[in-house]
Parts: C-alpha cells; structure tokens; sequence
C-alpha cells in the first residue's frame, strides 16, 4: 500500500487589504485591543464578483505549477469550504470545470475551520487504497459574505482566502504519516451560520434577525478550543512514537494567537518551532492551513524528512491533526 504525499502547494488572498484602523472606522473598537486578544493587525476582503471558486482557482494554478503538473494529470477534485459559491452544484464542480479537469470526481466538504485536514484524512485514505492517483485539495473560503460588519465581536477575525495541494502516492516512507479527525455535535451552537439552510431557509424574517451571518461564543468556544487542540497534538505525536522535541513546526488554525500559543506551551515548542500568519489574515478557516504551509515552504521552514504537525478546531465543532514527514 502506497504512502501519500503532498507535491504541490498554492495559495491565493485577494487584493484588498482591511486593517484594524479600518475597522476602527466600522465599529466600537480598537488595534490595540484586536491585537491583545487575536494576534490580528490586517486581513484580505474579495472582491465583490470574487467567490470561493474563484480564490481556489488561483491557488489550484499555482499548486499546478509548482507541481509541473496539467490539469489532466487529476483524477479527483476536493474543496473544503464553509461559504460554497452556491449550495449546489458545489464549488469543486466550478473549480473542476474552470481548470479544464476531465474525467474526475469533484465534491465538497465541510468542517468549517478543520475542513482542509479532513480533505486530508480522505485524500490519504484515498490515495493509500489506490481509488485515486492524484488528487486536488483546496480549502477556499470567502467569509467575509457571512460577517455582519456591525458585530464587533466577529467582524474583527475573519478574512479571505485560498489553499491548495496536490497529492499523489508514493512507495517511500514519508509523506501524511497519520491524520485523526473528530467531532462533537452537541457544541455546534458555539459556532454557527443558522441562516438560508433547511432549518432556517432565507426570509424577510431572517434577514431582519442577521441569522445569514456567522454567530460565535467566543469565551466557550476558546476554553474548549485551547483544551482539544492541547489534548489532540499530544496524542498525534504519541500515536506516531514520536517525542514533541522531534518536530520541526507546528502548523495551526490560525484562528487566534493566544490558543496557538497554549498548544505550543503545551508540547513545549519553542517559539522558532511554530509557524504564525494570522496578523496577516485572520482566520480565513479551511483556508488558514493550506496557505500557511505554503509560505512556510518558501520560507524554508520545512525541509526534506523533517516532521510537521498540521492542527485545526472549527465550527461543528470539529477538529482534526495531520502529522506529516516532508
């Protein structure tokens, strides 16, 4: 049974660039208190004919070419998305349709903020049984069509953007070495979007409620966060046989600063071992790792044979590890 490796990364955030003295401008806030409680100075806002599609399209291209492979070489197409350019057909069948992929499959899938190393779970899974020979995972997100810009407890943490990977088998003893997923319905109310779905579908009522924006229990959903993430990296590194000290980075959610600093306490990583753009972004959900990972490649902070941990916790709630040997 074949490893699965990734062999090509991309990322993509649109152009715009929304800073917290913007922010400032919108509503009863501040940088400094931003910055205190997120670790987020600026994020990426799409443009108004830009959807998810369209962001997965750039960083699908640029994990192409960096993988020196065509369209044609994919056999399936996975997007990870929690904002869909539409609830059917899914975005991976825009994505597959606009890069000229023939002949594959294309869904979604969504678990929120964790829902690019879930695409991961299953790629790898579908790779090692030899279902698929390469597939295209994207996780692209425009949340910025969710965020009621009045709220000032929301509106300041979420940005745009775009990941991609490309990942094939291989017979060497490397790649996504071991990947665990999870989930806890009964916290779903933490983090929702209870807007425009069968539950609550789109009315005159709804829109007058603000129910077609994300709603968040920051405090709750921080306090669970902190201890999940905290309790699923020691046990990815101990069902590998690993010892924290053996990993080269850390690469989290970056959905808040301050929880990515606890997990990093908790593994007793040192500061140069974990890697942090959420100043920049903000938490742009599926999207946050992929686009990570890539600038930690060109970066240089990831070199052959060194481990890399992957972590995420999202709305669902979900949270899910992916330990990596490049």
């Amino acid at each position: 049974m074949p490893s699965a490796r990734i062999v090509g990364t991309g990322a993509y955030v649109p152009e715009r660039l929304l800073t917290n003295a913007d922010l400032e401008k919108l509503v009863d806030t501040s940088d400094e208190w931003i910055v205190e409680r997120t670790g987020i100075k600026e994020r990426r806002i799409a443009g108004a004919s830009q959807a998810s599609s369209d962001l997965a399209y750039a960083a699908a291209q640029k994990a192409l070419k960096q993988a020196h492979l065509k369209p044609k070489d994919i056999d399936l197409v996975i997007v990870a998305t929690c904002t869909p350019d539409m609830a059917f057909p899914s975005t991976a069948c825009f994505l597959q349709d606009r890069l000229g992929i023939k002949r594959a499959g294309a869904f979604d899938i969504n678990a929120a903020c964790s829902g690019f190393v879930y695409g991961l779970h299953l790629a790898s899974s579908l790779i090692r049984t030899e279902a698929h020979k390469r597939i295209l995972l994207v996780g692209a997100e425009v949340l910025s069509r969710v965020t009621d810009w009045q709220d000032r407890t929301t509106c300041v943490l979420f940005g745009d953007g775009a990941g991609a990977v490309i990942i094939e088998g291989t017979k060497e003893k490397r790649g996504i070495i071991s990947t665990h997923i999870q989930a806890d319905g009964g916290l779903g109310e933490l983090i929702m979007l209870p807007g425009g779905g069968t539950r609550t579908p789109c009315s005159k009522e709804m829109l007058i409620k603000k129910l077609q924006y994300i709603k968040m229990k920051g405090n709750e959903t921080f306090k669970v966060a902190v201890r999940t993430l905290e309790e699923l990296a020691a046990r990815t590194i101990e069902d590998s046989g690993l010892d924290p000290s053996q990993l080269s980075l850390l690469i989290p959610h970056q959905a808040n600063l301050r929880i990515i600093q606890a997990t990093a306490k908790r593994l007793n990583l040192p500061e140069e071992k974990v890697f942090v753009n959420i100043e920049k972004y903000g938490n742009t959900s599926a999207a946050s790792i992929p686009i990570a990972l890539d600038e930690a490649l060109h970066a240089g902070r990831v070199k052959d044979g060194e481990y890399v941990l992957l972590e995420a916790f999202g709305g669902g709630l979900t949270w899910a590890s992916a330990l990596l040997k490049w």
